[in-house]
């Protein structure tokens, strides 16, 4: 439910996180369970259920969610990475919040498993 998810409690200051940016539109915070040594995640602070939530209205928003996950990537360390968008409990989505997984400071094979 918006505003009740883990994720918009991360964005209200409820559950502490270790972030790395935000600004009006988003919040970047490091991964609780690393997959690679550069892992974090770029949430809107809109609540979006997932992928599939995002409507035409919302697509500057996604745009711009890709766009500085790619920029703190580099920032951090990881030019080359992967960016993942899970849409599903099937998919391996387990926070219904739109979040956008980087991962990168190490090689990473396809597919995932």
């Amino acid at each position: 439910m918006a505003g009740e998810c883990l994720f918009c409690k991360i964005i209200k200051g409820e559950i502490p996180a270790k972030k790395l940016y935000e600004d009006d539109e988003l919040v970047a915070f490091w991964d609780i369970a690393p997959q690679a040594p550069t892992h974090f995640l770029v949430i809107p602070r809109k609540h979006l259920s997932g992928p599939a939530g995002a409507t035409p209205a919302d697509d500057a928003l996604v745009g711009k969610l890709l766009r500085k996950g790619a920029e703190l990537a580099a920032a951090n360390g990881a030019p080359a990475f992967r960016l993942v968008l899970n849409n599903g409990p099937e998919a391996g989505q387990t926070v219904f919040h739109l979040h956008l997984h980087v991962l990168g400071g190490r090689p990473l094979t396809w597919p995932p498993g």
